[in-house]
């Protein structure tokens, strides 16, 4: 089965769809667990059914999001899937529109208070689940000196490295495997 494509996202009402945050859970439930129902989406955000269904209807509107219809098991039932194996988005695809800008920079804050937010919970987390996994977790910065060139063959690289981690085939070897967070991020900036 081929794996679906990563979408490069160029209208800003599909990024507008995801710029909430909790569509961009609900995405996130999705990639985690595989195809859901409402029922199991609430489920893993602690959210209402009712609510739940309301967004779900948002992001298939914006055609990130599709049913799968052939895990029913009667009609009454709907399952939901990403169209897509993921999204991105460049600033550079959006122009200058004033109010096309403010729905650029809302997701790429929303994006980024996300990747902070499940960070700082594993930073919350109990003294026996940082013990379960000993030291694996890691944080890493480095400053580079870069080219825009060579930053966007470093990002490629990155990206690349990460797609093979999540592209493996899952080892069955009786070991347990918990959802893993992994976000990096290539500015550039000023100390």
């Amino acid at each position: 089965m081929e794996q679906p494509t990563v979408r490069q996202v160029t209208d800003s009402r599909v990024l507008a769809a995801l710029a909430h945050p909790l569509r961009r859970r609900l995405m996130d439930a999705l990639k985690v667990y595989g195809p859901c129902t409402v029922g199991m989406l609430a489920e893993h955000t602690g959210q209402a059914p009712a609510n739940v269904s309301h967004h779900l209807k948002v992001l298939a509107a914006a055609d990130l999001l599709v049913e799968a219809p052939e895990l029913a098991r009667d009609r009454r039932e709907r399952w939901w899937k990403p169209r897509n194996r993921g999204v991105r988005w460049s600033e550079s695809d959006f122009g200058d529109d004033p109010s096309t800008r403010v729905v650029v920079e809302a997701a790429g804050s929303l994006n980024l208070e996300r990747h902070t937010e499940l960070v700082r919970a594993w930073h919350t987390a109990s003294d026996e689940t940082h013990a379960a996994w000993n030291d694996a977790p890691f944080s890493t910065d480095h400053w580079l000196h870069l080219t825009p060139d060579e930053l966007d063959a470093l990002g490629r690289e990155v990206i690349a490295l990460l797609t093979r981690w999540s592209d493996r085939p899952v080892p069955d070897d009786g070991q347990r495997r918990e959802p893993v967070f992994v976000f990096a991020h290539g500015v550039p900036g000023r100390p």
